[in-house]
């Protein structure tokens, strides 16, 4: 027989969460602390670096549009250019725009405002221009030099406009100015180069009213109003720092964002990175999984080491309390080994083995005792169990010999007492019938009480039936029946009056039964008759069979009736007791008795509103005679 498993007690559990408290609670609060530190700084940092990139790159936006200006600004110095020769200045600028793409148009301007010079590399009308009134010529001719002007070239390109003064080198004079027209598309292939998608993270510039100069998605910046989320622009031009960063929730789809803008220097321009929180601490993250994981492996070291050091405290304790509750149970004989530490633990269980030593014998002796008490006791109660037995069986035997004899008294003196002061008076009621049926026209009233009087006689008589039934016994007259044919026959000459439908089903085994067919049909007979009474308007009236086993056959006799509650159904077999206005209630206690004298038994289930139905089981007779075809 394999031992159970070894239960740890409360003790173990106890010294296990102590320990994992002492050791686990200041190693997280630590842990946690120094987690939510590190996280912090790191995404302190990671929103440093952002803004640190933000301002490298307003540099290098910076720088690319300040080397378009040089480019412009060393070609008006250069002589041919001063000398204003048409021809000259016409090559040179040729020269500039196949060297440099972004220019998308280049005029040279004389100091009266006359255009003298125009390449474009969508211009192809050669009419030139007065900019003696315009505003931008002024302003170059006024302060040397101009960078700005944010336009969308033939509807489409971000562009800017930018202009120098022409120089005489002679005098140090302006004699004109150079006025381009240069393309931005640059910028956001730039931006894409440095903020790929795979990053996800976008850059922008916008200018001072919040339009889109370049974009990481170039897709952006040739829509029709092309600008950041509002949310973000109110952040970006309401802000007068020239740096900053931190976290945006966007409004329009509650995605947490991380960015980070710069300023521009000169041209009043803001550069705008923004990248998803998820991605922008993504290593603030790993660094929080991996310094969990690394809390996890603690703790289930923690764990392991806590185990063992509990077990190694608890196990001699365990030890002696499993022998403890041997002990207990009686069982000196199975204790378990006590190999106990040179400790007080020790002490402790060489004082609790002689204890049992101890114990073991004066349990003996009681167990010995407490046998032989047993031993006596189980005599005399089987002893006054069968007295008790003996004396219940005669007693109930006396009382129902006393109560047939009572019966059987009372049904000597009704059969000699009634039945011929009835015999009497039906011959008399004979005679005054013949008389009246001679008379030629009898009274109506007559004939009516006459009939009333023979209903009451054979009433009576009926009573008198069944009280001389139930009181007498007589041996059994058992024949061996064909259920079905036995059945059938009983149907056909038992009288239903035509407001009741008798429905039959026999069993299609038909079984054999020995039954005195007398007594059995008064039964059936009587159960059919109940059914019948209580469907005074309307209803059916089931009889039925049906083989329950091999060695029974249960008899149904059901009706569509009001049914009866169950406190009546538990009383109905009993004698003398009815629900009638008339009768002695002593019909179902016949069918009762029937059922008892051919060793079988009668069962009731009745629904209140619905119907009663009365089941007789009656044992199946084995190897029975072939039945009639």
């Amino acid at each position: 027989m394999t031992e159970a498993p070894k239960k740890r007690g409360r003790l173990f559990y106890k010294f296990l969460l102590i320990f994992l408290i002492v050791s686990l609670v200041p190693l997280g609060i630590v842990g946690y602390y120094l987690v939510n530190l590190s996280q912090i700084t790191l995404n302190k940092a990671i929103s440093r670096d952002q803004e640190a990139l933000a301002v490298g790159f307003a540099d290098t936006v910076s720088s690319y549009i300040i080397n378009f200006r040089n480019v412009l600004f060393d070609a008006a110095h250069l002589e041919d250019f001063s000398s204003m020769n048409t021809a000259k200045q016409q090559g040179l600028v040729s020269h500039i725009m196949q060297l440099h793409a972004a220019f998308l148009e280049i005029s040279v301007i004389n100091a009266d405002g006359d255009e003298t010079v125009r390449l474009g590399r969508f211009v192809h009308e050669s009419k030139m221009r007065d900019f003696s009134n315009d505003a931008l010529f002024a302003k170059v001719m006024r302060a040397g030099e101009f960078v700005g002007g944010l336009e969308k070239y033939m509807g489409s390109y971000p562009a800017i406009t930018m202009g120098v003064q022409i120089v005489n080198p002679v005098t140090n004079q302006p004699v004109g100015a150079v006025l381009a027209k240069m393309s931005l598309t640059a910028l956001s292939s730039l931006l894409k180069t440095g903020f790929p998608e795979a990053t996800h993270t976008q850059a922008a510039v916008i200018d001072s009213n919040g339009f889109l100069i370049a974009h990481s998605n170039s897709k952006e910046i040739y829509k029709p109003d092309a600008k950041l989320p509002d949310d973000v622009l109110r952040i970006l031009l309401q802000n007068d720092a020239k740096t900053g960063g931190g976290e945006i929730i966007l409004e329009t789809t509650g995605e947490r964002v991380l960015g980070a803008f710069a300023e521009v220097t000169e041209l009043g321009w803001v550069i705008y990175i923004q990248r998803s929180v998820s991605v922008a601490y993504q290593a603030s993250d790993d660094m929080l999984k991996r310094t969990w994981r690394m809390m996890l492996i603690v703790t289930v070291f923690v764990l392991f080491l806590g185990y063992a050091v509990s077990l190694v405290i608890t196990q001699p304790i365990q030890a002696l309390r499993e022998a403890a509750i041997k002990l207990g149970e009686g069982d000196f004989d199975y204790l378990p080994d006590l190999s106990m530490p040179n400790d007080e633990i020790g002490e402790l269980a060489h004082t609790f083995m002689q204890m049992s030593e101890s114990l073991k014998v004066k349990t003996a002796e009681i167990m010995s005792a407490k046998v032989e008490l047993e031993r006596l006791n189980r005599s005399l109660e089987n002893r006054v169990e069968a007295r008790t037995r003996e004396l219940k069986s005669a007693q109930d035997e006396l009382i129902k010999k006393e109560r047939l004899a009572a019966i059987g008294q009372m049904s000597s003196v009704v059969g000699h007492e009634i039945r011929n002061p009835l015999a009497v008076i039906n011959n008399s009621i004979y005679f005054i019938k013949t008389k009246t049926n001679a008379t030629p026209n009898p009274e109506p009233k007559i004939l009516k009480h006459i009939s009333i009087i023979e209903s009451e006689i054979r009433q009576a008589n009926g009573i008198i039936d069944e009280i001389l039934g139930y009181a007498r016994t007589r041996e059994l007259n058992p024949k061996v029946m064909h259920l079905n044919s036995y059945l059938e026959d009983l149907t056909m000459s038992f009288p239903v009056p035509p407001h009741v439908e008798l429905v039959k089903n026999f069993a299609p085994e038909n079984p054999a039964v020995s039954i005195d067919p007398d007594e059995m049909a008064q039964a059936l007979r009587n159960l059919m008759k109940n059914g019948i009474e209580v469907m005074p308007e309307h209803g059916k009236l089931y009889v039925r069979s049906e083989l329950v086993d091999a060695g029974t056959v249960r008899i149904d006799v059901e009706d569509t009736g009001c049914g009866m509650p169950k406190e009546t159904a538990e009383k109905i077999f009993a004698p003398f007791f009815t629900t009638k206005a008339r009768g002695t209630g002593l019909g179902l206690a016949v069918v009762k008795k029937v059922a008892d004298r051919h060793k079988g038994r009668v069962e009731v289930s009745s629904v209140v509103g619905k119907g009663t139905c009365f089941m007789l089981y009656l044992p199946v007779l084995q190897n029975p005679p072939q039945a009639p075809r």
